[in-house]
């Protein structure tokens, strides 16, 4: 499922970061938590405002962000 429209990006929010919903909570933020090994669980309970999709859309996103083309360079002759 695609939750990616949970992540909001504003110039003046959160230095333009990408944040959930359009709150100053980052996506860095839910993924350094869940980084930490806090579970959804205690992420949730810690910030009531925030919806088990969200960080769904927190991950997803950071999976979308590192799946990025890779050049490759042809090896020099020695």
């Amino acid at each position: 499922m695609d939750h990616l429209d949970r992540i909001t990006i504003e110039p003046g929010k959160c230095g333009g970061r990408p944040c959930i919903r359009g709150m100053r909570i980052r996506v860095k933020d839910v993924l350094d938590l869940l980084a930490a090994k806090v579970t959804r669980e205690e992420i949730l309970e810690d910030f009531p405002y925030l919806e088990d999709e969200d960080i769904d859309a927190a991950i997803q996103y950071a999976a979308a962000q590192i799946d990025h083309p890779v050049l490759s360079v042809p090896p020099q002759a020695a």
